[in-house]
Formats: C-alpha cells, sequence, structure tokens
C-alpha cells in the first residue's frame, strides 16, 4: 500500500530527465469538503492543485505560489496557492456548471493563467500572465514552462472522487545533463504517455516509476509529505472585526442581524451575532478597535 499525500522527486539520468511525482489523497479530499463542485469543475480544480504543487517543485521559494486563472466563461475563478512548507489551498467560482472540462468551454475563449511568486523577504515577487492554451490544465502549464522557462516539459495529471494525482518531467539544462542521450527526452515523454489514470491515483512511486522507466536508469529521492491548510480561523476574523472597530461591525449586525465571514480560499464560515460581538468588544482598548496595528495581516476572507 502506498503512503497517502506524498511528493517526491526523481531523475531519469539515462534520459537527462528530472521529474517529480504527486498524490492527494486527503490533501484533496479536505480541498472540497465543504463545497459540492459540479464534476466540471471538480475535475478542473484538481488538476489545478496537482499542477501548482508540480510547479512548487520546479522553482527553489520561501513564501507561496500562486496558480490562478480568471476568464469569461462558466467558472470565472480559479486559484490555488502552495507554500515552502507543504502546504496547498485552493478553490473555484462558477456561474454555471460547463458543458464539458475543457478550458476554453470552461473559462471561455480570452481566459488568463496567472502565476505569482510571494516571498517572505528579500526577493522580488515574481508574476507571468500567459493565454490558457490548450484543452486542459497540463497543456496550459506547458506552454507556460515552453514560453517563459523555455525548458522542455510535460505534464500528466489525473483526478478520481478521492485523490489528485499527477508526474511532471522536464528536460534537464545542458549543464546538468550527463548522458547526452540526444533520443532521451523523446524517449521519456513517450513512456509517460502511457500513463493510466489508474496508475497514477493509485500505484506507489517506486512501482509506478518502474513500470514507465524499467528499462532506464532511475533515482527515487525521499519523499516529503504534503496536506491541506488554510491561514484562515477564528482568531483573524475576530482580528479582523477589531480592525472595523466596534461602530461599523454593530451597524453591520443592526442591518442584517449578524456578520457572517466566509474564507475566500477553503470555503470556512465565520458567523457572528449580537452576543458575540458584545463578548468580542469587551475590554477592548479603543486604539485596538480601530485597527491601529498595522502589523497584523489581514485575513483572508470575504465579509457577507
Amino acid at each position: 500500500m502506498r503512503e497517502r499525500d506524498r511528493q517526491q522527486k526523481f531523475l531519469v539520468e539515462s534520459c537527462d530527465v528530472r521529474g517529480h511525482l504527486v498524490q492527494l489523497d486527503d490533501t484533496w479530499s479536505d480541498a472540497v469538503a465543504r463545497t459540492e463542485y459540479p464534476e466540471p469543475v471538480k475535475s478542473i480544480l484538481g488538476e489545478a492543485f496537482v499542477a501548482a504543487t508540480l510547479l512548487s517543485s520546479t522553482v527553489k521559494f520561501d513564501g507561496k505560489i500562486t496558480l490562478q486563472v480568471r476568464g469569461n466563461g462558466p467558472i470565472h475563478l480559479l486559484v490555488v496557492q502552495v507554500t515552502n512548507e507543504g502546504t496547498v489551498r485552493g478553490l473555484a467560482r462558477w456561474e454555471e456548471v460547463p458543458a464539458a472540462a475543457d478550458l476554453s468551454t470552461a473559462f471561455g475563449a480570452d481566459a488568463r493563467m496567472i502565476i505569482s511568486i510571494e516571498a517572505r523577504e528579500y526577493a522580488e515577487p515574481y508574476q507571468g500572465i500567459v493565454p490558457l492554451e490548450g484543452d486542459n490544465i497540463a497543456d496550459a502549464l506547458q506552454t507556460y514552462f515552453n514560453t517563459s522557462e523555455q525548458l522542455p516539459t510535460r505534464l500528466y495529471l489525473a483526478v478520481s472522487d478521492n485523490t489528485a494525482a499527477g508526474v511532471l518531467i522536464q528536460k534537464l539544462p545542458v549543464e546538468e545533463r550527463t548522458y547526452h542521450d540526444a533520443d532521451g527526452w523523446q524517449r521519456a515523454s513517450v513512456l509517460c504517455e502511457t500513463l493510466t489514470k489508474q496508475e497514477l491515483c493509485h500505484d506507489d512511486s517506486q512501482t509506478l516509476l518502474h513500470r514507465i522507466f524499467h528499462e532506464e536508469r532511475v533515482r527515487l529521492f525521499d519523499a516529503e509529505g504534503i496536506r491541506f491548510h488554510c491561514s484562515c480561523s477564528r482568531e483573524r476574523t475576530d482580528g479582523m472585526l477589531l480592525g472595523l472597530g466596534e461602530k461599523e461591525v454593530e451597524s453591520i449586525i443592526e442591518e442584517q442581524g449578524k456578520v457572517e465571514i466566509i474564507c475566500e480560499f477553503c470555503d470556512a464560515y465565520y458567523d457572528y451575532d449580537s452576543v458575540d460581538v458584545a463578548a468580542l468588544f469587551k475590554g477592548v482598548p479603543s486604539a485596538v478597535q480601530q485597527g491601529s496595528d498595522d502589523n497584523n495581516e489581514a485575513p483572508d476572507v470575504t465579509k457577507h
């Protein structure tokens, strides 16, 4: 039985190819637990979860990488965010259920994919915007790599009810190659094309790689865990309301009967009635009520 929720790097040394394998189990189940996603939306979101995790394996960063798709089709927003600490979160928003899971049908003809990297310190933030080309998320991300990174890259993604999984392979830069086999990249790509969704979702790393590359020289590195995690919490929504100030929050209570806050990344729901608000502001200094602490990070929430 394979380990659950793992990401693992490998080298196909005889082909001068590096790769990364991701299998999300509880991570994927937790990500969709709070929202009833229609099947085409869920399928695209699952591919994006895996693709963003695979993308994060190709760069060194201390912070977070966000893969975002915006369009004017039935799905108007998809966001997945991965941190260097091995956590991932994300969601999709749709106006209607797309007739099919291909990208042009789901997002519209003028959709864009945005990839951003936010470092905690020192490094400048990065953002790349490319047209959403191809039939699926794998095609779109391959286009990004070919145009932005100029490194031949292939992705193979699969989504089931309980698992989202995928493999990324990438041709090594010239200075890192050792075998210099002219057919190595083509051979590795063709071998990966034989992967089935069943194998991607259920086989352990060693079995999967042996099945694909049994005639090649492969080095498999130690697996790392990955998990679903969102930074929202009751404490952070408390801080947001304190930042708004007691008068503002009380006006919302008077108008709507309560304050509802839904996290933009995981759909977690927080609500406050008049008793909750009174308890929150009881004994809180006025400077805090007015949001004087500019160092507090704003929670990823939307007020309703």
